[in-house]
């Protein structure tokens, strides 16, 4: 799967697979996307950083996915 998912599919998504759950932002239903959503993670805005770093390292956990950004280590400290 690459990580572009289309409008259909990420309606079908549950909330839990988003890194933003109240905005269904930053989809992560697999490996791919959670590279995705640590590639897009400056796009987040400020006050929602910590939460979508914790986020990218539980889903990066579950798949085996390394995270190698300090920003996202960082954050996720908070």
């Amino acid at each position: 799967m690459n990580d572009r998912l289309s409008y259909e599919e990420k309606k079908e998504l549950p909330d839990s697979v988003f890194g933003l759950p109240e905005r269904r932002e930053y989809p992560m239903p697999d490996a791919a996307h959670v590279r995705a959503a640590e590639a897009y993670f400056r796009y987040c805005p400020e006050e929602l950083r910590p939460k979508l770093a914790k986020a990218i390292l539980a889903r990066a956990a579950e798949f085996g996915v390394d995270v190698k950004s300090p920003e996202i280590l960082s954050y996720s400290q908070e």
